[in-house]
């Protein structure tokens, strides 16, 4: 099964139900749709169909990782920013990581590989996945995200962002 909102009604949390949680609380977002974007490059080849020119933006690349523990952990970080998963553990004190499976992908954070988000954490808190944020965010006045599909993008201001994270109880660590 794809992770375009065509099957959002088999997530825990619909892409269409997060929008509308984000609504009544306040939050305000630009919704773009496109095709389904798988990585980088995908995201990348269509960006320009919706950035704004001269906004100061984020867009972000996210990992689904385990350590041997079994300890599950979000890390988001600016789309290009290279990253060792070796070093990342050390520098964390979590030991080794590596990617986690699809399966476990959809038990912890309710979302299909392709989709995985910042905003995913609304599942993610409630199954004690940790999350990591790139420092540059701190910076950024929007940052772009899948809203739990990948043929969907929102642009939050840092602003929502951050307040998004407050209302399910996110503690965001941040990456320098």
């Amino acid at each position: 099964m794809d992770a375009s909102s065509t099957y959002q009604d088999t997530l825990p949390l619909s892409s269409d139900a997060l929008l509308a949680q984000m609504e009544d609380w306040g939050l305000t977002y630009r919704l773009h749709t496109h095709v389904p974007l798988r990585t980088v490059e995908d995201a990348k080849a269509v960006e320009d169909q919706f950035m704004t020119p001269g906004e100061n933006a984020l867009r972000v690349k996210n990992l689904y990782l385990r350590d041997k523990k079994k300890r599950n952990y979000l890390v988001t970080l600016e789309q290009s920013r290279e990253i060792d998963l070796k070093a990342l553990g050390a520098e964390l004190d979590i030991g080794n990581l590596s990617f986690g499976s699809a399966d476990r992908l959809f038990q912890n954070l309710g979302i299909r590989p392709g989709a995985v988000s910042p905003l995913a954490m609304i599942n993610g808190v409630q199954n004690d996945v940790r999350f990591f944020m790139d420092a540059a965010a701190q910076q950024a006045e929007v940052i772009y995200m899948h809203p739990l599909v990948n043929d969907r993008t929102v642009a939050l201001t840092r602003a929502d962002m951050m307040a998004f994270f407050e209302r399910i109880g996110c503690a965001v660590t941040w990456l320098p």
